[in-house]
């Protein structure tokens, strides 16, 4: 199912209620509301230090909000009701729990040096008890030959390319079965050469129904995966929408000027 045929009352993949983040007087996200349906492909773009990247370290509760919330499928993330119905911060066990539903693919691919391709993978569902090892190692088999990694399962990360092990990245996140993938600048860190693999490995997810939320400088790919394009400056959401009017008939002087930059 894609975002284009999720009933419009299906409930929110995810929702980003009035979020705010500072670091001491420095102010990254002010007051960020933001909601993405079920299958819908979200792709966030703005100038550097714009916030993007500490927005997805919110949602995954990576960094916690001053003030604000997040769900996923309904679920606040990071707090829970205690006695008479107060919020209250979950405990870590708890929060890393909720970071199992929610795949987050770096730049930097963070993957495990010391272990292969096919472990990096499988080393998730089993240390959450999701699967057990022989099947977890079924599914990271599958998931690597889906990224067109089959041949490579048995390399360490040190004996990949960057594009190839942001592909493993890629399907160490899908191995947890998430219900939404965050992706911070999946080819930034990546040769010229090998970014095309990688975007192509996230259209091939893009068609597949899975809700994504992807910051990116890549335009043209955002304008050919996204359902919707968020323009994201000081910590504020400028304007979003499809991509045929963000990007071809932007509304706010802010977005043209950065799209005459980077276009």
């Amino acid at each position: 199912m894609t975002a284009t045929d999720t009933p419009a009352t299906a409930p929110a993949a995810l929702e980003v209620h009035d979020v705010h983040k500072w670091y001491g007087t420095h102010r990254v996200l002010d007051g960020i509301d933001l909601t993405v349906r079920p299958g819908e492909v979200t792709v966030i773009i703005g100038p550097s230090g714009s916030g993007k990247s500490t927005l997805l370290r919110v949602i995954n509760h990576l960094e916690k909000p001053e003030v604000g919330h997040v769900s996923v499928d309904g679920e606040p993330i990071g707090v829970g009701r205690g006695s008479g119905g107060r919020l209250r911060e979950l405990s870590e066990r708890a929060i890393l729990a909720q970071r199992s539903r929610i795949g987050f693919v770096f730049q930097n691919f963070n993957l495990f040096p010391h272990l292969t391709a096919l472990d990096n993978v499988a080393a998730a569902p089993v240390a959450t008890g999701k699967l057990t090892r022989s099947e977890a190692l079924e599914l990271a088999r599958a998931l690597l030959t889906r990224v067109g990694l089959g041949d490579r399962t048995g390399a360490y990360p040190r004996r990949l390319s960057g594009g190839q092990q942001q592909r493993v990245a890629i399907a160490r996140a899908l191995a947890l079965r998430p219900g939404i993938i965050l992706f911070d600048e999946p080819t930034s860190a990546l040769d010229p050469e090998t970014v095309g693999e990688v975007l192509s490995v996230i259209k091939d997810l893009a068609t597949s129904g899975t809700t994504l939320v992807i910051v990116t400088h890549e335009i043209g790919f955002a304008r050919e995966v996204a359902d919707r394009i968020v323009f994201i400056d000081g910590g504020r959401i400028v304007e979003q929408g499809p991509p045929q009017e963000v990007l071809d008939r932007p509304r706010h002087a802010r977005t043209r000027d950065f799209l005459a930059k980077v276009l």
